[in-house]
């Protein structure tokens, strides 16, 4: 048995990988040879696993087995002869086989292994065609790239000759598919052919066969392999013309009426245009009613007027020189105009309607793309459209940028993850075959720029931009896809780019040959209406008025965008209504809860869950929880978090907390969500709010993301802007992780407002500490966020809420280093209770999370708000206030060490006051506080080397509050001398650095 089955393995799992035509072909016609005969076929292979595991199943169960295989098995086991062995059992109609074998006195035997043979390498032939078709596919406009025909795509591989290609070949009855064998039990193979190379080989090539799952691949053979070309309607012909004279019209007038403007056209892709309104009218026949698009500056102006349908007026407004944002109505820096977004309903062709929305983005290509998946994934949210069925993303690419940049990488590994998929996105690559002045031989190591799609198993067609029905099929098909699967799907649009990276810029520098193609190449649309026509769909007349009406709708905005006056944007409408732009007077309410609110919530966190195995660490957590709330002390910063967190989900606020380990929190301090130790069932406290007070709360969620930062952190962005009803955090594992994300952070994040008046709380929580750990996971690099900040050093705000309100709402961001539990618990309740937002950076810390001495006690959760900086604790430990020689001023956990050592050192002429809120900056409450000190000498420390950190940011804000209150500017530096790392590997030198600086900052002796 060994010996016989040794080289048919190797060649059935071939077949029957992912291959339902396959593995029925092996089940059903593959007849076991001799090894001789094996060897000098088609067929060879080493493991003998899979039939071996047949011929055992068979042995227990005959039935178990197909017929072909139970036949064989019987015959080998009564000693019957290798060639022998198999018998035909009746569903196979070997009567036919032996028709068309030669009447040459072969013994039937020998005529059913030929049969059988040509059977197989026909099916082998069919399945390199659905695998490597896509390699000759006609999908480039230019023939630029002549790619040799892959071996096994060739019938001479399979030992087939030119006198073969007529020749009846048995397949059985539904072996293959229906397309290549009119259903008959025999084909020939150059019917075959012909039907491969139509189908696989055409304007359209596909790659599937790399997906795992059975039904996916059935569902894709099905669509193209028995489709009858594109046999369209003439209404939807005409109507793919109209949408492509638009595409084609609206680039020709921009290049007349602004020859020296960029636009970074779509010329060279204008299918683009009736493939995406094909998708999106699909798309909204399946149920989609919002669909947010995110895009690169490509095509973007021809995307926001043809498929969005932004105002033609406001466009030509932007181009004619118009004011984006406008003191008066919203003060910021705008941004250029192909990276604006906007958001419009539509009603489709179908009567359906869907609100389409274009995410704002900058140059940094791909960026955008989890800001999308985060934004859709909040408008599944808050529809409660759990089956994602509803909202979807179309994310569109350059061809050199998503095979180049690492956050498409990063996005698509979300996209089956539980708390981030949002049920499959579509991507179209608008592949003009050159990124900037780069080949695509010099911008990627893969064949094609897609094949990052590969590693999550989704479909991938590829389609020549110069077949404008091809361009619209796949389209309408990927949208099906995603409806049905659920899952993701690229559609890799083959074209040119007619002018240069910019409608200025040269090509012919560097792509001569390309742009000499490209000059001699017949625009698309000429191609299209001349087919239209020479197929009588549509008269010349017809197209010449229809082209006159789009012109006339063109100079008609362009008229009115000469006078047009913008208008505030969407964002402040739907759930963002009533939240202030920055030149409107907000509200900061309190954010203090009262004791009977802090105890019941409490009840809930400390409560262990009945029927449930806690880790022993988790019962003793507990337990000490439960004494802070029966002593009102004690109260650490997972509690304060924690209670922050269900005190705004009992107000229907919506938490989210996402990012590496945040469910037990990177140094096991959180524990949000509990694991039973014998089930690994989980429990999070949080959400039994609703059970315990008896009233809907909203919902929590503590995500554990992907080893991302970039991707993360955006997709949270893009969650934050759906909804100001929520909280929305990221966490870093360790605060310098976040350097991974630093597109985000500066590109939308810091400026997102100023540049398109969009607001974001997006809250970010960056571990912060000089515990001696060394350079890495010391330092958040503060100092980065605080070189960010907006506002000027030299405009002191006095004092007065609507003073600090209006200086809060002018900032770009909030950056807060928080020294007590309590005011953390303030800072995240504040972000939600005003009535505008803006996001937020904490420093949080480390040894802090365990030491008392920074714990808060209850009365301190019922207070006001947060406090934007902390006084001198003690003060009744230390000389009057008239007699303080020394002020220092500090920020964050290295207040506790300058305590400590002052304590030690029993100085008793020194205040320490805490900056809480490095920005915006307190000018009122630190001129307070030097008032109140009028004798000392002030002095500002830090933990941080000198050109990190805080001080250099403030330097001038102190600057401008000594000028504010008549005093001499006078401050002195006390920390860590200037270095290029971010801290020393040395424990020892870590702790004299530590010792020096307390010493200088409190005018001690460093003790030798």
């Amino acid at each position: 048995m060994q010996s016989l089955t040794k080289h048919t393995l190797k060649q059935a799992l071939k077949l029957s990988h992912r291959s339902p035509v396959a593995i029925r072909s092996f089940s059903t016609v593959n007849t076991p040879k001799s090894k001789k005969e094996l060897s000098e076929s088609f067929l060879d292979g080493t493991s003998s696993v899979y039939i071996e595991d047949m011929y055992n199943s068979w042995k227990k169960d005959p039935t178990s087995v197909h017929k072909s295989w139970a036949s064989f098995f019987s015959s080998t086991d009564g000693g019957a002869a290798v060639g022998e062995a198999y018998m035909s059992p009746p569903t196979l109609g070997s009567s036919t086989a032996t028709k068309a074998a030669p009447s040459s006195g072969a013994s039937p035997s020998a005529v059913n292994l030929q049969s059988i043979s040509d059977s197989m390498k026909l099916l082998l032939l069919i399945r390199a065609y659905q695998v490597r078709g896509h390699a000759i596919a006609t999908l480039d406009p230019l023939n630029l790239e002549v790619r040799p025909e892959p071996a096994e795509l060739k019938p001479s591989k399979y030992g087939f000759t030119e006198a073969d290609m007529d020749r009846p070949i048995y397949v059985g009855e539904g072996l293959i598919s229906g397309f290549l064998t009119n259903n008959a039990p025999q084909t020939t193979l150059r019917q075959v052919l012909n039907r491969l190379k139509e189908v696989y080989c055409g304007d359209i090539g596909i790659e599937y066969m790399h997906i795992q799952d059975r039904e996916m691949c059935d569902w894709i053979r099905e669509n193209f392999e028995t489709f009858t070309h594109f046999t369209l309607p003439k209404e939807e012909k005409i109507k793919i013309l109209e949408r492509l004279s638009w595409a084609d019209q609206f680039e020709g007038f921009l290049g007349l009426k602004y020859k020296t403007q960029k636009r970074f056209g779509l010329d060279g892709c204008e299918s683009l245009i009736p493939g995406m309104k094909a998708m999106i009218d699909t798309a909204a026949g399946n149920g989609v009613n919002q669909i947010v698009l995110g895009m690169p500056h490509r095509g973007r102006l021809n995307v926001l007027a043809n498929v969005v349908r932004k105002p033609l007026p406001a466009i030509f407004n932007e181009f004619n020189g118009g004011v984006i944002s406008i003191e008066g109505e919203y003060s910021g820096t705008g941004d250029v105009k192909y990276h604006l977004g906007t958001s419009y309903d539509r009603v489709t062709a179908d009567g359906n309607k869907v609100h389409l929305s274009l995410v704002a983005n900058p140059s940094h290509l791909e960026a955008v793309n989890p800001v999308v998946e985060g934004k859709v994934r909040a408008k599944q949210h808050y529809a409660n459209d759990k089956q994602h069925e509803h909202s979807l993303a179309i994310q569109m690419h350059g061809d050199a940028s998503i095979a180049g940049q690492g956050v498409v990488y990063e996005t698509l590994h979300l996209s089956q993850l539980e708390n981030y998929t949002t049920g499959g996105t579509i991507h179209v690559v608008v592949n003009n075959q050159i990124g900037f002045t780069t080949n695509p031989n010099c911008s990627r190591s893969s064949m094609y720029c897609t094949d990052v799609g590969k590693t999550i198993d989704v479909p991938i067609f590829h389609v020549n931009g110069d077949n404008v029905e091809a361009v619209v099929h796949v389209c309408k098909l990927a949208a099906q896809w995603r409806q049905k699967f659920q899952r993701d799907v690229i559609i890799d649009i083959v074209c040119y780019r007619r002018h240069g990276h910019n409608e200025t810029d040269q090509p012919k520098f560097t792509q001569p040959i390309m742009y000499d193609k490209i000059a001699k190449q017949t625009p698309v649309i000429e191609k299209y209406s001349n087919q239209l026509i020479g197929e009588n769909v549509i008269s010349q007349e017809h197209y010449l008025q229809m082209k006159n009406i789009i012109h006339e709708a063109y100079e008609k905005g362009y008229q009115e965008g000469m006078k047009y006056s913008p208008k505030a944007t969407d964002w402040l409408e739907s759930k963002w209504e009533g939240i202030k732009s920055p030149i409107e007077m907000g509200t900061t309410f309190k954010s203090g809860i009262s004791e009977e609110l802090i105890q019941s919530i409490g009840k809930v966190l400390y409560t262990e869950p009945k029927d449930f195995e806690l880790h022993s660490t988790i019962k003793r957590l507990l337990k000490e929880k439960k004494e802070m709330f029966v002593k009102g002390s004690g109260f650490d910063w997972a509690t304060a978090e924690a209670l922050a967190f269900g005190s705004l989900l009992l107000e229907g606020n919506h938490v989210r907390l996402s990012g590496q380990d945040v469910q037990r929190g990177t140094f096991s301090h959180r524990h949000a969500v509990l694991h039973d130790q014998k089930t690994d069932a989980t429990y999070t406290p949080l959400l039994n709010l609703s059970k315990e007070f008896n009233k809907d709360a909203a919902e929590f969620v503590a995500s554990n993301s992907s080893l991302s930062e970039f991707a993360v952190l955006g997709f949270e962005l893009g969650y934050s802007l759906e909804s100001p009803k929520s909280l929305v955090l990221w966490e870093a594992q360790f605060g310098d992780f976040s350097n991974g994300a630093q597109v985000i952070i500066d590109q939308f994040i810091s400026a997102g407002e100023a540049k398109w008046m969009r607001q974001s709380g997006l809250t970010m929580l960056l571990p912060h500490g000089y515990d001696g750990a060394g350079p890495e996971h010391s330092s958040c690099r503060l100092e980065r966020y605080l070189q960010m900040c907006d506002s000027d050093p030299n405009k002191v705000y006095q004092a007065g809420q609507e003073n600090i309100t209006k200086q809060a709402q002018h900032s770009n961001w909030q950056v807060l280093n928080i020294s007590t539990p309590a005011n953390y618990f303030h800072a995240l309740r504040r972000q939600v209770h005003r009535d505008f937002r803006k996001p937020l950076v904490i420093t949080t810390p480390k040894y802090l999370l365990r030491l008392q001495q920074s714990f808060s006690n209850i009365k301190d959760f019922t207070t006001e708000g947060f406090q934007r900086l902390l006084p001198e604790a003690t003060p009744e430990e230390i000389n009057a206030p008239e007699k303080v020689q020394r002020l220092v001023f500090c920020s964050g956990q290295v207040y506790y060490l300058l305590a400590g050592a002052r304590a030690q050192a029993k100085i008793k002429d020194t205040a320490i006051v805490r900056i809480e809120q490095l920005h915006p900056f307190p000018f009122d409450l630190v001129a307070e506080q030097m008032k109140l000190y009028p004798n000392a000498k002030v002095i500002w420390c830090q933990e941080e080397p000198m050109n990190m950190g805080p001080w250099n940011f403030l330097f001038p804000y102190f600057h401008s509050t000594f000028k504010s209150i008549d005093r001499p500017f006078n401050i002195t530096y006390a920390g860590r001398p200037a270095s290029a790392s971010p801290a020393v590997a040395s424990h020892s030198l870590h702790k004299l650095q530590l010792e020096t600086f307390l010493s200088e900052a409190l005018g001690t002796k460093i003790s030798s």
